[in-house]
């Protein structure tokens, strides 16, 4: 079992930054493949970006260049760096950790982009 407590969403003008953090607890967080997914009102949940067990990262054609995941295995977590923000951002940002046939989400983090 692996329990996710995401952080660090809010309102923020567009343009601006914010830095999303995972925290993960319940099992050797090290083995999991990672990811930031969001949702926003009527979409369909979509993969932001993703970080292996080994470092390898993919993104988003959306978020490229502006979106950045990084993990810190000593600390069980995985952060979602988000500059150049655009309003189309707007969404719940689910963390998400993966391996062999397990999935575990957390409970979301709201961010909004207006001015």
């Amino acid at each position: 079992q692996v329990q996710l407590a995401e952080s660090g969403g809010g309102l923020v003008q567009p343009g601006g930054s914010l830095r999303l953090s995972c925290v993960a607890s319940g099992s050797i967080f090290s083995r999991y493949d990672m990811g930031w997914y969001r949702q926003a009102p009527g979409k369909q949940r979509e993969l932001v970006a993703g970080i292996s067990s080994g470092g390898t990262t993919n993104y988003a054609d959306s978020v490229k260049g502006r979106f950045t995941i990084s993990r810190d295995n000593a600390k069980n977590t995985v952060y979602l760096q988000m500059n150049s923000l655009k309003p189309e951002d707007t969404a719940v940002y689910y963390c998400n950790a993966r391996r062999v046939s397990s999935v575990y989400w957390g409970q979301g983090t709201q961010v909004t982009v207006s001015s």
